[in-house]
């Protein structure tokens, strides 16, 4: 049985008997009405899962009905039944938010799957998406075994962040349980593969190395360039590749998405470090040698991120990109506000760069606020709130503006984050950085066997404080916690988004181009 009850209005309703012996017969409940007052009435005094409703009636019309109907319970779903094909009708009935749409004569199948559209869509599409997620479970499992290479990687993190997607659309339970250990056992092979191949990247003469953070402007940003129209580059401070995902169909509809690359944030995962680099062009320990002036080392009180201006042009120097340039760091609603009220600056360069940082914002702030813990409290509700916060926010408007005024667009990021579960214990001294994901700093001890541990910064071309310093990267959802006061801090910080060690959140990061339709 399928404990569905239908109201089906129609002056000819008598006509009807064998279509609703029909539905009777599929186990749904079926109540009829000859006019629309009736109708309005029995909705008025009843609940109904659906309702067909005859378009032309004499006395108060389909239309007219459906106006009252939706008044009294506006979220019940209406298919409209017409003899008529005029346009204006249509309009009138989809204005009006009707379910579905049907031109009379009707057979008993057509009704049939219009109600399963309706009543039955969520179930049919868990039972589908579920039924397919299991079919490619095994080979998305045989291919978590089996990657060797930075591709089969971008592979598999696309494919589960798709059915991320589709499982949590769904609402499929199970199957996103399963696939979430999937992800965790995807993670932990990852974190296998960056620990096997992170340090031999940066030795001269390697082949197969990934596209990461210091190339980014040099291979994906300054080659597409187009000197017929303006470009504004936006670096959302923290966005993930799902995130990226579902703020994408806002945006097919401003522009023609032309290219999405995935390229690699560099260890650490941490806006210092990554951020400066793929401005620079140059890894950290580059960046501290060539520009001394403008690397500021973690322990110093000024602002670690003061001249992503300066790298940016010296890198443009240094390729010989002759483009003016504009950048613009927004922070708070107000810098956004005042930035779309003046877009004419992005309309007078060549290149923009407009760094955004409300998804890092919100990172933090889901950490330290308890209405935000609960409003993100996990991936999907992440998903939701970023989605949320852009279409409401000044970045989307000022997004509707470049569109308009045809100027091509590039939207990437710094770094990932990921939410995490698991803590390790780490001992270090009153300089150690206070980062939960990486460590910097001397006399650094962790039990832990599955961290990084670089005792030679330079291998990877990071900064060395002092002759011992020593960095420690947490993988998959681990974080460090201190021995002092440890249950305090694992309680505080369990289950939040954090950044700056190893996992496919964190550093398989997104870089699109959009083109002006």
């Amino acid at each position: 049985m399928n404990n569905i009850t239908i109201l089906w209005v129609d002056d000819e309703i008598d006509l009807l008997k064998p279509h609703i012996i029909f539905l009777q017969s599929k186990g749904y409940e079926i109540a009829t009405s000859n006019n629309g007052n009736d109708a309005i009435d029995m909705v008025d005094k009843n609940n109904y899962d659906l309702i067909f409703l005859d378009e032309n009636m004499p006395g108060l019309s389909g239309l007219e009905t459906l106006s009252a109907i939706k008044n009294i319970k506006p979220s019940i779903p209406v298919i409209m039944i017409t003899k008529s094909e005029e346009e204006y009708i249509m309009d009138e009935a989809i204005g009006s938010r009707i379910a579905d749409y049907l031109i009379k004569p009707v057979n008993p199948m057509q009704i049939l799957m219009a109600i399963k559209k309706i009543t039955d869509k969520k179930r049919l599409v868990t039972e589908k998406t579920s039924s397919n997620y299991q079919t490619v479970f095994r080979n998305l499992s045989m291919n978590i075994n089996d990657a060797s290479s930075y591709a089969d990687w971008v592979s598999i993190y696309k494919k589960i962040v798709f059915w991320e997607l589709e499982l949590e659309n769904s609402n499929a339970g199970e199957m996103n349980q399963i696939l979430e250990m999937q992800k965790s056992e995807a993670n932990n092979e990852f974190a296998r593969f960056i620990k096997k191949n992170y340090t031999k990247w940066f030795e001269a003469n390697t082949d197969n190395v990934p596209l990461m953070s210091p190339g980014v402007f040099k291979n994906l940003a300054f080659p597409k360039l187009d000197s017929g129209n303006r470009t504004a580059i936006f670096v959302i401070d923290n966005l993930r590749y799902d995130q990226w995902l579902v703020i994408k169909p806002l945006l097919r509809e401003l522009f023609i998405i032309d290219k999405e690359d995935i390229f690699m944030s560099i260890l650490p995962t941490a806006t210092q470090f990554a951020r400066n680099a793929m401005f620079a062009g140059l890894m950290p320990a580059d960046i501290e040698r060539i520009h001394p002036e403008y690397w500021v080392n973690e322990g110093d009180e000024e602002g670690k991120n003061k001249f992503e201006a300066e790298l940016l042009q010296k890198q443009m120097n240094r390729l010989g990109v002759n483009r003016s340039l504009y950048y613009e760091k927004i922070q708070n609603i107000e810098k956004g506000r005042k930035l779309v009220s003046n877009s004419g600056k992005i309309l007078s360069h060549d290149l923009s760069v407009i760094v955004i940082n409300f998804v890092d914002m919100l990172s933090h702030a889901r950490t330290e606020m308890d209405m935000i813990r609960e409003l993100a409290n996990d991936e999907k509700a992440y998903r939701s709130l970023t989605l949320s916060w852009f279409e409401n926010s000044t970045l989307y408007e000022l997004l509707k503006i470049l569109a308009q005024k045809k100027v091509n667009v590039m939207i990437t990021t710094d770094h990932g984050t990921t939410r995490v579960h698991n803590p390790v214990k780490v001992v270090g001294d009153k300089d150690t950085s206070t980062n939960l994901r990486y460590k910097h700093g001397k006399s650094l001890s962790c039990k832990a066997k599955d961290v990084l541990e670089i005792n030679n910064p330079n291998t990877i071309r990071l900064p060395k404080i002092n002759v011992s310093s020593t960095y420690l990267f947490a993988q998959s959802n681990d974080f460090f916690a201190y021995p002092n006061n440890y249950n305090h801090y694992v309680s505080y910080y369990k289950n939040t988004f954090q950044h700056g060690g190893i996992s496919m959140e964190e550093m398989l990061i997104p870089f699109v181009s959009l083109k002006a339709k």
